[in-house]
């Protein structure tokens, strides 16, 4: 029997001390915010200088990415092959891809070093032979590389996500080679790690060439990434591309977490020093500069009811503890599930602050939360910010760069600029990928 969508609003929203670890919300029909920072697969394979991209589906799935490309004006760079109901009756996809990759590579006014080919979810249930169609690639073009990328909801649930998958093939096309043991590369993000972290101080600072994908300017920058000796990644999502390069390479793989505790910060460096060969740090100073912005931070914001949301950072539990913990007023969290590093940080606010609200992001429900407010909120990321109706947030995704104790410093001045300055949320979420606007551009 079918109920009213309104129904049973609680649906959407638990208090944390009745939520469930890893997944508070039931898995069913699923609303999309119109907050579009995060990156999607079009912008992340952008990334790779001089590399043109080919998406291989039916016409109805291509009007997201084809629209990708073109607001990142990026469109000479992305091409499209349209599969028809007639290739699947026939069984001709293998022959669609080979011959249509041919031609795009005929008509294109420049030869791309590398061709990234994204299948989808129909060459899966038809069975398309996708190693038989790179095989004739390679062979018919010998001076480009291919590499696969896929576009496939299905695998959304279970396995690798297409975020992994993706994140892991950015880096499929860089060759084995002799390691240089001076040489580091931070691998798996979309914004290049702040300058002044702690993490590129002690790597810069010891002697150690930095490779990250995302300063790479020519395809043959992007292939030096292969010399480095240790690939180092703090997005979760990367993990698969660090073991998946320990494999292939040779390369040695350091997963050091975005977080915000500080113990487990100096935990990261610690690890980072040890497996550089260099000598520990002490971050007395670096810890102190952390709290004084924060204390500064919240004297100037108050008890202002906060929101976080997971876009902003891969650790929102995390966040919202250490704001806690320095008298921030944080009272709800937007988070669809949490991952097992945030187990302490889930125990601790249950413990502490069983009140604080959990929001899901994508429950149908969240469609008609009322998204205005007679009181100030301070959001932290984009769907924090559309789901509050504030004008009052601090727009940047994935951490924005920002890492250990000076990126708590950069948030702590963020949130103080965000609460005295309103944005227009309207106009600035509707962009999708945050940093590859022409006007702001992070992809090449």
């Amino acid at each position: 029997m079918l109920k009213p969508i309104r129904e049973k609003e609680r649906d959407a929203c638990v208090l944390i001390k009745d939520a469930k670890f890893p997944a508070p919300f039931d898995s069913r029909l699923e609303f999309s915010c119109s907050a579009r920072g995060t990156w999607n697969i079009v912008h992340i394979g952008m990334l790779i200088p001089e590399i043109h991209q080919i998406f291989v589906c039916a016409q109805s799935c291509l009007r997201g990415v084809v629209l990708t490309a073109a607001e990142m004006n990026a469109i000479d760079r992305f091409s499209n092959i349209i599969v028809r109901e007639n290739n699947v009756l026939e069984g001709d996809t293998e022959d669609l891809i080979i011959e249509g990759v041919g031609d795009i590579l005929s008509k294109l006014p420049y030869k791309p070093k590398a061709v990234l080919v994204y299948t989808s979810c129909v060459h899966h249930f038809v069975g398309c032979d996708l190693p038989l169609v790179y095989k004739r690639l390679r062979e018919k073009y010998p001076d480009i590389e291919f590499t696969d990328c896929y576009m496939n909801p299905i695998m959304r649930k279970s396995g690798l996500t297409p975020d992994q998958i993706m994140r892991r093939q950015l880096y499929s096309l860089l060759d084995k080679e002799e390691l240089e043991q001076k040489s580091v590369n931070i691998i798996g993000n979309n914004y290049s790690t702040d300058e002044s972290s702690e993490l590129v101080k002690i790597i810069r600072d010891n002697g150690f060439t930095l490779r990250e994908i995302t300063d790479t300017k020519t395809y043959a920058e992007y292939k030096e990434m292969g010399k480095s000796s240790i690939n180092i990644s703090y997005n979760p999502v990367a993990r698969e591309a660090g073991r998946y390069l320990e494999e292939k390479l040779g390369q040695k793989h350091l997963y050091l977490p975005l977080c915000y505790g500080f113990d487990e910060i100096e935990k990261n460096l610690d690890l980072l020093c040890e497996a550089l060969g260099v000598e520990k740090m002490d971050f007395e100073e670096n810890k102190k500069a952390a709290t004084e912005a924060l204390n500064k931070s919240q004297k100037v914001i108050g008890d202002t009811p906060i929101a976080i949301d997971y876009t902003l950072t891969m650790r929102p539990l995390g966040l919202a503890r250490l704001l806690l913990e320095h008298g921030f007023n944080v009272e709800s969290i937007y988070v669809d599930s949490f991952i097992a590093e945030e187990q302490e940080d889930f125990n601790w606010l249950k413990e502490n602050y069983p009140e604080i609200k959990i929001y899901a992001t994508i429950h149908v429900k969240m469609r008609f939360v009322d998204r205005k407010s007679d009181e100030k909120i301070l959001a932290l990321g984009q769907k924090a910010a559309y789901f509050t109706g504030s004008n009052n947030f601090v727009n940047i995704v994935e951490g924005g760069g920002m890492y250990g104790f000076d990126g708590i410093v950069k948030l702590a001045d963020l949130m103080i600029d965000a609460f005295l300055n309103e944005k227009d949320a309207k106009k600035l979420i509707q962009f999708k990928g945050l940093g590859c606007e022409n006007y702001e551009t992070n992809c090449k």
